[in-house]
């Protein structure tokens, strides 16, 4: 079984870049789809990102397209996710998942969870 670790959260100011991970660890991840999701309180977790294990351009929601950046480390077993240019809106508990298959909107396996606060 695979384990999702996600890491990088905190307060940050308007403007600023964050960089977010998940780490993964237990069985080889060469044919899982990983994802970055956003949720913010009261509501659901919405897609942002994704991208192959084992290669391919990454898939990015539109509304953060341009300013969202993942990455494989594959050396590290993780997943790298940038944030350029942070605003407001992009705050909430932003969660790594992990499925076989692309673009599911019911990941199998899934991170803690790590908070993202933006000030303004």
């Amino acid at each position: 079984q695979v384990q999702l670790v996600e890491s990088g959260g905190g307060l940050v100011q308007a403007g600023d870049s964050l960089r977010l991970s998940c780490t993964a660890s237990g069985r080889t991840l060469d044919y899982y789809y990983i994802m970055w999701f956003r949720q913010v309180p009261g509501k659901g977790r919405d897609f942002v990102a994704g991208i192959k294990w084992k290669g391919g351009s990454p898939d990015y929601a539109g509304s953060v397209k341009g300013r969202f950046t993942i990455a494989r480390d594959q050396a590290d077993n993780t997943v790298n996710h940038n944030i350029t240019n942070l605003k407001q809106e992009d705050a909430g508990t932003y969660y790594c998942a992990g499925d076989p298959h692309v673009g599911s909107s019911v990941p199998r396996i899934w991170g803690q969870g790590t908070l993202v606060t933006v000030k303004a």
